[in-house]
């Protein structure tokens, strides 16, 4: 693995499409600051970050010296009378124009934010499973390949929904260490079980006692995440080394995203968020050479 696969996402510098999340830092300076702390790539960010027309979202990158990954894409799958395609063929034309090619969906729960969600019935399921696999086929017409990302507060969170999604679709995971073990499966683990659905990673770190907190709902997932519950890789509580041998041994040759979820609670004052970042770079970066 070379420095050239590892990629930044905007939520690391605290700027999220959940409305209330916090302070947003104009895109300049996160962008500017990836290139500063090493990154080689971004995921898009949010509706709004980037510009919307295509080709403008690519000069963005373009100037700041960035590789287009992707986007992290909350999407309503088990809606009876809604089809997510339209949409996704919509946003994938910018993905051509940046020459992106990982579309990183989400099974988005209707709501609004990460606290809370709805049970799904069986309907429910067989109707969100099968909009995945719609959705893998159609994106790899485009030359993209579509993953899912197991997420707190989303239809699929918890190690019973990423199993059912194992067994029930032919859609690839990215495997984001730290919603995966906030939501009950360890990162290792699912890596060591199934290495070969794994086609994207978003790598954190996590505080595990604040994280069971949320499981306990003793406070909410926007608590935990504004009291620090993401922390830089190397300094909480996931697997690092375990997640990325397996992967290894696999022969994954995806991308390493950083993506460590922030809340700000003002304009940062001092390095800011980049610190965390370029921690997660250095750490990244060694662990991959004993992987």
């Amino acid at each position: 693995m070379t420095a050239a696969k590892i990629a930044g996402a905007p939520i690391s510098w605290g700027v999220c499409e959940v409305p209330g999340w916090g302070y947003q830092l104009e895109p300049a300076r996160v962008l500017a600051e990836m290139r500063e702390v090493g990154l080689a790539a971004t995921e898009f960010g949010p509706d709004g970050f980037l510009p919307d027309a295509p080709a403008a979202k690519a000069a963005t990158l373009q100037q700041h010296g960035l590789h287009a990954v992707g986007g992290f894409t909350p999407t309503l799958l088990h809606v009876p009378g809604h089809d997510p395609l339209p949409g996704v063929g919509t946003l994938l034309a910018g993905y051509d124009a940046a020459h992106a090619g990982t579309l990183v969906l989400s099974a988005d729960s209707g709501g609004t934010g990460y606290d809370s969600r709805p049970e799904l019935d069986d309907a429910g399921w067989r109707l969100l499973l099968s909009n995945l696999d719609r959705i893998t086929e159609y994106a790899a017409t485009r030359g993209v390949s579509a993953v899912l990302h197991p997420h707190v507060g989303t239809m699929v969170e918890t190690g019973d929904d990423v199993q059912r999604v194992l067994e029930g679709s032919r859609i690839p995971l990215c495997l984001d260490t730290g919603h995966l073990l906030i939501g009950g499966t360890d990162p290792a683990a699912l890596a060591r079980q199934a290495p070969e659905r794994v086609a994207h990673t978003h790598l954190k770190d996590v505080d595990l006692g604040l994280a069971r907190q949320v499981q306990d709902g003793r406070i909410t997932y926007t608590e935990a995440v504004g009291k620090g519950m993401y922390r830089p890789l190397g300094e909480g509580d996931v697997d690092l080394d375990g997640v990325l041998s397996h992967l290894t041994a696999r022969g994954y040759d995806g991308w390493h995203v950083l993506e460590q979820d922030t809340i700000l609670h003002g304009p940062p004052t001092g390095e800011g968020p980049a610190a965390d970042v370029h921690t997660s770079v250095v750490n990244l970066v060694a662990a991959l050479r004993g992987s």
